[in-house]
């Protein structure tokens, strides 16, 4: 499987979010805050993170899922934790 790049990571995490909150893909963006930006809640997000650890084939530990504040973070985390 090629290495996904941020845009690619982004655009799959957004369709992620989607399908659990609701929230328009456009609006994921990597400066948005889950909690504060996004309003996704401690267990919305743990969906989040199992279905991206799913799509994007990487293992997020529960113990960085809380270092995880914003988008970027995520897409950050995905991009490294591919290879």
């Amino acid at each position: 499987m090629a290495l996904l790049s941020t845009e690619e990571v982004l655009a799959g995490l957004a369709e992620l979010i989607n399908d659990e909150t609701g929230i328009a893909t456009d609006t994921v963006e990597m400066g948005k805050s889950f909690t504060d930006d996004l309003d996704i809640d401690s267990i919305s997000m743990m969906t989040i993170v199992v279905n991206a650890e799913e799509k994007f084939d990487v293992k997020i530990p529960d113990e960085e899922v809380k270092n995880l504040k914003s988008v970027g973070d995520a897409v950050d985390f995905i991009v490294k934790a591919q290879v």
